[in-house]
């Protein structure tokens, strides 16, 4: 197996991260640091070490969704004693990586797992995979405006962001918007809001490849069930694994 896809399978990383992990020396393999890509290891005898910690593939993959709520960072931890989600994870013994992010100002679903293969799909622009969010807007939207959400708004990197928007409420004050997504650029929402002239209020994430937050209050945490874990592998073309 590719190193990078090891790492990713042992929940380290995502496999693009891994190979970033990989090019800065951090890795060893049978004691002997490894900088190449594409060195492929023998998960069954080799020993592999990141960071001078052991890694191994888990027994069992573990698939979890947070509300994670405003003001907490998606982030293992925070150099300047932030509230990050690893404080919303209590009693979970197996160590999972977030799967995309949420900015600190917005909230909702956010899915984490230790299954690299299947967290590196879901957040590869070819598979495409939708995100629902509702975005409340200051001020109010007009149809002709909305409709330059799926004709396409050009992003500060140089991109073109696109999604399926539409109104559900709104007056002179504020607009909700729902927001189905299938890139998920840096802050795209706010990006492309703020290039039609409106300031961002409130977002929030309610589903992910159609998996939704439940009855998950904010700073909750449950395993998806076999339904939602089956969801996302096949919206991906993975077949079922066993997990937790």
């Amino acid at each position: 197996m590719r190193l990078n896809k090891y790492l990713a399978h042992c929940g380290v990383a995502s496999r693009r991260h891994a190979d970033q992990i990989i090019s800065e020396g951090r890795v060893k393999i049978n004691g002997q640091t490894v900088s190449e890509l594409g060195v492929v290891v023998d998960e069954e005898f080799d020993k592999v070490e990141v960071d001078g910690a052991p890694v191994t593939l888990p027994q069992q993959q573990t698939y979890i969704a947070l509300n994670k709520p405003v003001g907490v960072l998606v982030t293992a931890k925070d150099d300047r004693g932030r509230t990050t989600i690893r404080s919303l994870l209590k009693g979970l013994r197996i160590r999972v990586n977030h799967v995309g992010r949420l900015d600190q100002d917005s909230e909702g679903l956010l899915l984490l797992t230790n299954d690299g293969e299947l967290a590196f799909r879901l957040t590869h622009p070819k598979f495409q995979i939708a995100k629902k969010y509702h975005v409340v807007v200051q001020g109010q939207m007009s149809a002709e405006q909305l409709s330059r959400f799926s004709a396409g708004i050009p992003l500060e990197d140089g991109f073109v962001g696109h999604a399926d928007a539409s109104i559900i409420r709104g007056d002179s004050e504020t607009t909700l918007l729902e927001m189905i997504l299938r890139e998920g650029r840096k802050r795209e929402i706010r990006q492309m809001c703020k290039a039609l002239g409106y300031k961002v209020l409130a977002l929030q994430r309610l589903e992910f490849a159609g998996v939704g937050l439940g009855e998950l209050r904010p700073g909750e945490w449950r395993y998806l069930t076999d339904e939602e874990i089956g969801l996302l592998r096949s919206a991906v073309g993975l077949a079922k694994a066993d997990h937790h």
